[in-house]
């Protein structure tokens, strides 16, 4: 067995209690769900390209750790937005202080924050916008229908953000995950930057036909069909980084196949962990314990399960430290 580095070994010595104790055996059942062959769907919320999560998450997917995720169309395209404008960007550590006028002057000088970080949009969006849109009339040229992911994999695999990369592609988790093709969806897609700049295109005529690209109901069959298929000879983990509905989404096809499609031999989800701020409260689904999932015929009372309640920001990059062996 390699020996684990410095990072793993701190963490196996100080966190052994509470939350860290909840992380180290979320961590230590990951690990052991894929030494078994087991597979692992991770899902993306809120805004962790923006934190960067690439710097850790990239490497998961080189290595073999992460085989699908699901995402917010922000968290989609913020990583390219990473990837070509890195050093446009601005930090606000005062965040809290920020009166209405100091936002209005972001807002002016065409910084959209997120927290203590703005995203410029001259060299981030409208950049990635000129790539895409051109991405989107060639494939309805052609009479093609790409899934948002597809189109930003095409992108990045012809070079078309090389000459504009301000960090180290090997920090970019699209990058990783379009070298590797991992299947991916992206629920909500028409609600992210980039989506709302699709509907902007199919209501003026600049794209003719709104089906090119493909969204919603068709991710969720094509997520079904990958589920089935690799269910056949691995179980499939589920490791949720945040709520809302990039969780929300992939965790109902397994309800899905077994009740509407009536193939009720289907295996359930073989792991889950959610990194979760949001509180335990009645009717939020986000912050709900992952037992209350068992009602819904996604888990099993077997399944490994864990709630690590705080930032992901700070958990994620750890895990998967740990998983990497740092």
């Amino acid at each position: 067995m390699t020996t684990k580095g410095p990072v793993s070994q701190f963490m196996d010595h100080h966190y052994r209690h509470f939350n860290a104790a909840a992380m180290m055996d979320a961590t230590k059942a990951y690990e052991a769900h894929i030494a078994s062959g087991g597979k692992m769907m991770v899902t993306l919320a809120g805004a962790m390209s923006t934190a960067e999560l690439g710097l850790s998450l990239a490497e998961m997917i080189r290595n073999g750790k992460v085989h699908a995720i699901s995402c917010t169309g922000a968290n989609l395209e913020e990583d390219i937005y990473n990837l070509v404008a890195h050093e446009h960007y601005e930090r606000i550590p005062d965040w809290r202080a920020l009166t209405k006028e100091a936002e209005q002057d972001l807002y002016d000088r065409h910084l959209n924050r997120v927290t203590d970080t703005c995203i410029p949009e001259e060299a981030a969006m409208r950049k990635i916008w000129a790539v895409m849109a051109n991405e989107w009339a060639e494939a309805e040229a052609k009479g093609e229908r790409c899934f948002p992911h597809e189109f930003f994999y095409r992108a990045l695999l012809k070079g078309k953000f090389k000459n504009d990369y301000q960090i180290d592609p090997k920090n970019s988790w699209m990058l990783a995950a379009a070298e590797k093709n991992i299947p991916m969806v992206v629920p909500g897609w028409e609600d992210s930057t980039l989506g709302n700049m699709y509907a902007s295109f199919c209501m003026r005529g600049e794209v003719k036909n709104v089906h090119t690209v493909r969204t919603g109901i068709e991710y969720m069959t094509s997520l079904a069909e990958w589920y089935m298929k690799t269910a056949e000879t691995s179980s499939i983990g589920f490791f949720q980084i945040g709520g809302g509905i990039a969780g929300d989404f992939p965790i109902c096809v397994v309800p899905m196949i077994r009740q509407d499609l009536e193939k009720d031999d289907i295996r359930l989800w073989g792991y889950f962990c959610q990194i979760s701020d949001s509180t335990t409260s009645y009717g939020s689904y986000s912050g709900a314990v992952p037992n209350e999932k068992i009602t819904w015929g996604k888990l099993s009372k077997e399944t490994p399960s864990f709630i690590v309640e705080s930032d992901a920001t700070i958990v994620a990059p750890l895990m998967f430290a740990h998983i990497l062996g740092w």
